[in-house]
């Protein structure tokens, strides 16, 4: 992934991953959306989807780049923060 990349295709690119990941119906996933009330995501599911997130950037995220991730679109801003490094 590059930095210029949209909200909208990270977005689309997490809708992949929990859907082949987590089995979430895509239409699940907006920006809005809380990982774990909403998607019903734990916390061991977090931690998948912070290496999927490390895999899809080939950044390496540090635990507390993620430990206040708590909705989809914050794994958005995360993923911008990564690429912007």
């Amino acid at each position: 992934m590059e930095a210029g990349i949209s909200d909208e295709e990270i977005l689309d690119k997490l809708r992949d991953v929990l859907r082949d990941t987590f089995e979430i119906d895509p239409a699940r996933v907006t920006p809005g959306a809380h990982l774990f009330t909403d998607l019903e995501l734990d916390s061991i599911d977090a931690v998948d989807l912070a290496i999927q997130v490390q895999e899809m950037t080939g950044m390496r995220i540090k635990p507390e780049d993620f430990k206040n991730v708590r909705t989809v679109g914050d794994v958005i801003a995360t993923v911008h923060a990564l690429l912007e490094r």
